[in-house]
């Protein structure tokens, strides 16, 4: 009985040298990358200790004096925390629902095109705005939006309105004002992902598909959309987990006193409340938090994902 025991082990072990061995190369190429990691995101991690200090430079992290959850107390006791809190989801409910959808779309609209030289001038043009700065994106939609602006021009023309509208005036469009800003300015790179993965479908597929007499419109949903469907899932996955990691230089730029009730987002706030007002103990904690709720996020996504994948929903 033992020695049935001890074969599949000693197998175990061999495959497990044969497969180093065989990409030991692979291995040795991927350490940096690990080390640089490991460097940069997890030995910053040693200043956590901080949002449970009374954090003083002059002192350092080993003589601050400890807080316990003073600062996470006072966190959610900040009616301005729980306002960015809520302008974070929103915000990332807007860009997920229509930045996350409106490249995959662009892709399969870009897939159907069988004029080459006009699908490689439509990529090229999609791709510009990705490298224009948000500040001079900030620029022009201020420009295009204010009341005297091409838009509120043509909808005065067409009597569409009766007076010009103060877009980035009105609170409540921020929200989808700043995810159609972020959606037109990203659309072309973030569909280069998808536009490789269709290029990876087996084409024997379409063939087989028209002899059953599919449509274009059957092909996409029964074969592109499935064949890229790893892909979107694992792309979902990686966007929930970054509901809270929403930045804060489009809301800044974008944002003023009036519409500020609905555009001050955590990271904001953080750097408004925590940095600029030398409370780093404070910015600490609201950094903790994003971090454990992204960690959440990103494992339960992760977790629905595989069931979807096996078919449970």
């Amino acid at each position: 009985m033992e020695k049935r025991i001890a074969k599949p082990d000693i197998y175990k072990k061999k495959l497990t040298l044969s497969l180093i061995n065989k990409q030991k190369v692979l291995i040795l190429m991927s350490v940096p990358f690990l080390i640089w990691l490991i460097v940069f995101s997890y030995v910053p991690l040693w200043g956590w200790i901080m949002a449970f200090q009374d954090y003083r430079p002059d002192l350092g992290i080993s003589n601050s004096p400890w807080t316990g959850l003073t600062h996470f107390r006072r966190l959610f006791q900040d009616t301005q925390f729980l306002e960015a809190l809520r302008n974070t989801i929103g915000q990332s409910v807007f860009l997920l629902s229509i930045g996350f959808t409106m490249p995959i779309i662009f892709a399969l609209m870009l897939n159907e095109i069988k004029f080459l030289r006009f699908k490689k001038i439509a990529q090229t043009i999609s791709y510009l705005p990705y490298f224009v700065s948000w500040v001079i994106v900030a620029s022009i939609l201020g420009l295009i939006l204010n009341s005297g602006g091409p838009i509120n021009t043509l909808l005065l023309n067409l009597g569409w309105i009766d007076r010009p509208i103060s877009f980035l005036g009105e609170p409540r469009m921020f929200w989808p004002l700043l995810a159609i800003s972020d959606t037109w300015k990203n659309i072309g790179w973030n569909a280069i992902i998808y536009i490789a993965a269709i290029a990876s479908v087996d084409q024997a597929l379409y063939e087989a598909a028209a002899v059953d007499g599919a449509g274009r419109w059957r092909k996409m949903w029964h074969i592109t959309l499935p064949g890229i469907r790893t892909v979107i899932i694992i792309l979902l996955v990686l966007n929930i987990g970054r509901i809270l990691d929403i930045g804060f230089e489009r809301q800044i730029l974008l944002g003023n006193p009036v519409n500020q009730s609905h555009s001050r987002s955590i990271d904001q706030y953080a750097l408004e409340f925590g940095t600029q007002l030398f409370r780093f103990s404070y910015g600490t904690a609201i950094g903790m938090f994003k971090s454990v709720i992204s960690l959440i996020l990103v494992l339960a996504a992760n977790r629905f994902a595989r069931k979807l994948d096996a078919g449970v929903f």
